[in-house]
């Protein structure tokens, strides 16, 4: 079975006439913003350009018969469920039915500036490539469903400043598609590492990039939900008031704690800052995936991160989609609460580790929830401040010790 081709592969190359001294001063600022190579510098400044000068060509609605149905292939079926290999945008436009679907829980490759081996787009280019897709999603979901998009933020390359592309997303599908957007989660991942390396700890400009934002939109301002779902233990002093009691009356806050507040509804309302470590290592899947020589996907997000939405927005025999489906996490979520659900993946090779979480039976959901993660009051550690001056230049120049390493060079493709 042949592997779907790219939708635009870079296959054309063209020549520019520079002299030495040209392309020795554009190589030198290309590397010194960031980029990998000459031809990602020239494709980021002409869509810079395009876009202040007016010359994009804006909104465009799909040509749907370039997406037929027949370019999905099977790839395994569930009793509540099934995996596609091919192009998500098929399935969207004309595998499932409009309005059918009741939650869509994804997490698309994220805009990086850096190429990913899972094939992310570059950030300056995000909305345009992922406007099909936005009008899918509009066209399956039902007026009641949701679309719940995990997406973690970008760099400017070269510098210690953020992209925005994941809030022009957002900006964009409000905007220009008509969704709602319900509510921003975060995802706060306690194991990440202190990443970007050169900004946190070379530089010592910036604090480590643990958050991924999680949009909740929807068609209608009113999807179903409940967050009775999703409740969370109460905390050792609310379990202290509840057993004692407490007196109602007007806080300093403003807030007015009427004799309600003393009633056991089986737990507390979550907030919509999800802690959750991605640390598994060791699982079928991986131990699948290292048996069989098959690349594990670098960029799953834990179970209990999509578990948490099918819970709070969906019910048994509701249909879940993840139309960037990977190694199908959502997918097995979906079978372990009895959801119908559809996953769609464009590369066979991480279906091939995704069967490992279906066959010979199914994973279940993990059992260990950990324990509360702590979150550090602000300036915790005290510090003599005469002793950590601030870097006056911001982090432009690396440290004294690290300047005599050599430059990086680029190659021109």
């Amino acid at each position: 079975m042949a592997r779907p081709r790219a939708e635009n592969p870079r296959t054309k190359a063209a020549n520019i006439r520079l002299t030495e001294e040209e392309r020795a001063e554009i190589e030198m600022v290309a590397a010194a913003q960031g980029y990998g190579s000459l031809s990602e510098y020239f494709r980021v400044l002409h869509a810079r350009f395009t876009e202040e000068e007016g010359l994009s060509s804006g909104v465009q609605k799909t040509n749907t018969r370039e997406f037929p149905a027949n370019l999905l292939r099977p790839f395994l079926k569930t009793d509540l469920g099934q995996i596609f290999w091919g192009d998500s945008r098929s399935y969207l436009f004309n595998k499932a039915q409009a309005s059918s679907v009741d939650l869509i829980m994804t997490s698309p490759p994220f805009g990086l500036v850096r190429k990913k081996s899972y094939g992310n787009e570059d950030a300056d280019r995000y909305c345009d490539w992922f406007r099909p897709f936005a009008e899918g999603f509009h066209r399956v979901l039902k007026d009641t469903g949701s679309l719940v998009i995990d997406i973690g933020g970008a760099w400017v390359p070269g510098q210690p400043t953020r992209s925005l592309y994941h809030f022009k997303l957002l900006v964009m599908l409000v905007e220009e598609y008509g969704f709602h957007l319900c509510q921003e989660h975060y995802w706060f991942n306690p194991s990440k590492l202190p990443t970007p390396a050169e900004w946190v700890n070379v530089r010592r400009v910036r604090v480590k990039d643990a958050v991924n934002t999680v949009w909740w939109l929807s068609k209608t301002p009113y999807p179903k939900a409940n967050n009775k779902r999703v409740l969370q233990p109460y905390s050792k002093s609310m379990e202290q008031l509840l057993k004692n009691g407490y007196k109602a009356k007007l806080r300093p806050s403003g807030h007015d704690i009427s004799d309600k507040f003393n009633r056991d509804n089986g737990g507390s309302v979550p907030p919509n800052l999800l802690a959750i470590a991605n640390t598994e290592s060791n699982g079928r899947y991986q131990d699948h995936c290292r048996a069989e020589n098959i690349p594990i996907h670098p960029a799953r997000f834990p179970a209990q991160l999509p578990e948490y939405f099918v819970r709070f927005l969906t019910d048994p025999g509701d249909l879940v989609v993840d139309p960037f489906g990977g190694s199908c996490v959502t997918g097995v979520v979906a079978e372990n609460l009895k959801r119908r659900w559809a996953c769609c993946e464009l590369s066979e090779e991480y279906l091939l580790g995704a069967r490992a979480r279906f066959v010979p039976e199914l994973q279940p959901l993990p059992k260990d929830r950990g324990v509360p993660y702590e979150i550090a009051s602000p300036c915790a550690r005290p510090v003599e401040e005469q002793d950590v001056p601030l870097f006056e230049d911001g982090g432009a120049e690396r440290p004294a010790w690290m300047r005599k390493r050599a430059s990086p060079k680029i190659a021109a493709e």
